[in-house]
């Protein structure tokens, strides 16, 4: 379907702008019409000349952030709050959204509602930026009539999780910087500074050491084979991009992490924060618990955890209670088991579950600062073991040329 770039007048006089797929640029008149809108200028929109891939690459760089997710869920939630009718909400919200992506996603929406499409429907359409959760959150509010208060928990959710990604994004930027340039400059002495060394040391006759040896087998090697390295990298990160594509491979990897020292910990205290807090709200906005299991699987992040809320999903439904299923699966620690247990027997299940959460959050905030507090030893070691050994490969035979001469 073509899609057709407009200019109008909309209800209050201002002027709107957009974009609209249609038939014709009758049918685009129609719609704006419908709007209360008066139509200025309609054109349709040529096809983009960038490759496919090309293509690709600049709808991600202009997808939807969790910034401008967060702000169009406020604005959703208080014009909701006010009273302000579906289609006008979402036509304000149109013009007033700047991210190009989720303004294009926002206009095809403002379409559906006239059509009488149901708003869980609507944002369905549209799994690349609302979630699942995100859905079923909208769903649960939409059923329940209070879908100002479901998307204030919404909002705290995506709030929460953008903080979460931030801190681990943070402490993580200065040691992937760091190893970067240190392999670099292996390679860099490794391919420009030992070759013209050993030319010297071999002409002068000393004995060559070990550490010398070894780099004059790797750089013969790199300089010999590098076609035989490219391509084994090649096909190794190609084969790796595919099987991690597979569902087997996904677990493969998720259950690796699980696994990793610093790391592990942090997924799993990660996971069950995001499962008390995301399961509380999913109860107290009137989702079932096996529904709220099913919604979990598809948003903890982790295909071997949420493999784990599907065993427990399938005993929930034999009546098993959740807090006898949660004993018996893996990555659940005593203190979430114990805690659901005396959610369910005293009835504050809800309760229960945030204080989890609070748990949960407080540690990994811990473990975050202990992270980046254990990468700086860490680096140094490395960095200390790499100049070192370059260090010893020159110095050592520099040393026995010196002896030579004296």
């Amino acid at each position: 379907m073509p899609k057709y770039s407009y200019k109008a007048i909309n209800e209050t006089g201002g002027r709107a702008a957009g974009v609209i797929e249609a038939d014709s640029p009758d049918a685009v008149g129609n719609i704006l019409a419908g709007r209360g809108f008066i139509p200025l200028k309609i054109s349709e929109q040529e096809d983009s000349l960038l490759p496919p891939a090309l293509a690709l690459l600049k709808d991600k760089m202009v997808s939807a952030r969790a910034q401008d997710l967060i702000v169009f869920t406020k604005q959703f939630k208080t014009m909701t709050k006010a009273g302000v009718p579906t289609l006008k909400l979402l036509q304000v919200l149109e013009n007033q959204t700047e991210n190009k992506k989720l303004k294009k996603i926002v206009g095809s929406m403002t379409q559906d509602i006239t059509r009488g499409e149901s708003l869980f429907n609507i944002f369905k359409k549209h799994p690349e930026t609302f979630s699942n959760l995100y859905c079923s959150m909208v769903r649960a509010g939409e059923a329940s009539g209070k879908l100002p208060e479901v998307l204030e928990r919404l909002i705290y959710i995506i709030e929460h999780e953008d903080k979460l990604k931030s801190d681990i994004k943070a402490a993580l930027t200065y040691p992937v910087i760091v190893v970067f340039f240190l392999i670099a400059a292996f390679f860099i002495l490794l391919t420009l500074v030992i070759p013209k060394f050993v030319n010297i040391f071999l002409k002068s006759g000393v004995e060559i050491p070990v550490p010398t040896k070894i780099c004059i087998l790797m750089y013969q090697f790199l300089t010999g084979y590098w076609y035989i390295v490219a391509g084994l990298i090649v096909a190794v990160v190609i084969s790796m991009f595919y099987y991690l594509k597979t569902k087997r491979g996904r677990y493969a990897l998720d259950a690796l992490m699980i696994k990793i020292p610093l790391l592990g910990p942090m997924f799993v205290k990660s996971a069950m924060s995001r499962f008390a807090s995301i399961f509380a709200i999913l109860q107290s906005s009137g989702v079932s618990a096996l529904n709220s299991l099913k919604i979990l699987a598809g948003t903890v992040n982790n295909s071997a955890i949420a493999k784990e809320f599907e065993l427990i999903s399938d005993r929930l439904e034999k009546g098993r209670g959740i807090a006898e299923p949660l004993r018996s699966a893996k990555y659940f620690t005593p203190m979430v088991t114990n805690m659901v247990a005396i959610g369910e027997e005293t009835g504050n299940l809800d309760e229960m579950l945030e204080e989890i959460s609070d748990h949960y959050d407080a540690e990994l905030e811990y473990n975050i600062k202990r992270l980046s507090e254990a990468i700086g030893p860490i680096l140094t070691i490395g960095l200390a073991v790499v100049v070192g050994f370059f260090a010893f490969s020159v110095f050592l035979p520099m040393w026995d040329m010196v002896k030579m001469v004296r």
